[in-house]
């Protein structure tokens, strides 16, 4: 499932700046419960065994975050560069997180020493890679922050962790 945050007020309408003046204009709390609807969603359906996972880029990194924190019976998670929880927050993490950061996202990554800590602390099982030289967005191919190597490296990881906490 591929939540779009935009839904309420059309959906993507395929321009980034577009979006983002939308994004402003949705009531942010509501927007982040719409989100987090999706794990339960999933969880419900017939074709579900039980185990859910979450990956989100951005934003979406971020809100994968607060679903590991929400969520204790989340099975994986991959945030891609994404806002980190408080040390609070972090705490409540039951499950395995697979991490990627840029090494020149000086804004997210600022926040990944105390997370990191928070993490140790509370025993949370975690992966972390930093893709040297890489731009936040790095994975996002239709912009010039793109890195086809860190991008096919980060995505054959995500699926490898997928396949050992998701599959039956």
């Amino acid at each position: 499932m591929a939540p779009d945050a935009l839904t309420p007020v059309g959906g993507y309408p395929g321009d980034d700046e577009k979006g983002g003046q939308l994004f402003s204009q949705l009531d942010a709390t509501k927007r982040t419960e719409d989100l987090m609807a999706a794990v339960p969603y999933v969880k419900s359906r017939p074709d579900c065994d039980g185990k859910v996972g979450a990956v989100g880029f951005c934003y979406g990194g971020g809100i994968v975050n607060q679903m590991a924190v929400r969520f204790p019976d989340l099975a994986a998670a991959v945030p891609f560069y994404g806002a980190q929880p408080s040390a609070a927050d972090a705490a409540k993490i039951k499950a395995p997180l697979l991490i990627h950061y840029a090494a020149l996202d000086e804004r997210i990554d600022a926040g990944w020493p105390a997370y990191e800590a928070a993490l140790k602390a509370n025993g949370v099982k975690y992966q972390m890679y930093m893709y040297p030289g890489t731009n936040h967005g790095f994975h996002n191919d239709t912009t010039p922050r793109y890195d086809e190597a860190a991008a096919k490296l980060a995505w054959s990881r995500t699926l490898a962790f997928f396949k050992e906490h998701l599959k039956s």
